[in-house]
């Protein structure tokens, strides 16, 4: 991170309660934390940009087993997912939104798998011919992240969204429409409209157009997965 990106982020670090915390922060002894979360963090946002391996981390950041133990104990807490909220919140009113939207678009995305992943947790997408895992996203207007769930492929758009769509509905009070493509027709809609209480709008795509055309709303969670 610049020093700019730094001092909007340090001010949203959350708080590292509840517990697990180090047993220097909670008066039980112990070694200080030897690198600073600036360090850390940036150490995991290189693994996550890059994909590699733990043990190939570059010899400027700290140790890799150091920020793994960072990882671990921030991600069991709750606090990764919640630093990633406040940035969330903090980029909607600097854009002039309301911190909790009230509108989304949901979307799935295919991915082969590599051939250690177990069978137990990957399947074919028959349509797409693809033998692996599939991502459901679920996005703000804006593009920014709100849900994610990782299913087999096989796993259609309708039976991931009754498992995606509940839990955002829990975690957003204010969410009344989701848009969707035509793999969630059928049955969905209602279902959504009697027990969530959402309009799931489905922008479909015109047989009559050739190659690629951006849908109304729907190209913002394709951006997304791009």
């Amino acid at each position: 991170m610049s020093d700019a990106e730094w001092a909007l982020v340090r001010d949203l670090l959350p708080v590292p309660v509840p517990v697990p915390v180090p047993g220097w922060l909670a008066g039980r002894g112990g070694r200080p934390e030897g690198y600073c979360h600036r360090q850390m963090i940036d150490a995991v946002r290189y693994l996550v940009d890059n994909g590699i391996k733990r043990r190939a981390m570059p010899c400027d950041f700290p140790p890799w087993p150091r920020v793994y133990a960072f990882f671990a104990r921030w991600r069991d807490a709750g606090l990764m997912a919640e630093l990633h909220d406040r940035l969330r919140e903090a980029t909607r009113e600097a854009e002039g939104r309301k911190e909790e939207p009230v509108a989304a678009v949901v979307d799935s995305q295919s991915v082969k798998a590599d051939a250690t992943v177990t069978h137990a947790s990957r399947g074919l997408d028959a349509g797409k011919k693809i033998n692996g895992r599939k991502r459901h996203l679920l996005t703000d207007t804006l593009g920014l992240l709100l849900a994610v769930l990782v299913t087999p492929a096989s796993t259609t758009d309708r039976d991931a969204a009754r498992i995606l769509l509940p839990v955002a509905r829990g975690r957003f009070g204010r969410l009344a429409r989701v848009w969707a493509d035509g793999g969630y027709t059928g049955h969905l809609t209602d279902w959504t409209a009697a027990h969530l209480g959402l309009v799931l709008d489905v922008v479909r795509r015109s047989d009559d157009v050739q190659g690629f055309q951006a849908l109304p709303r729907r190209w913002v969670v394709e951006r997304s997965f791009a």
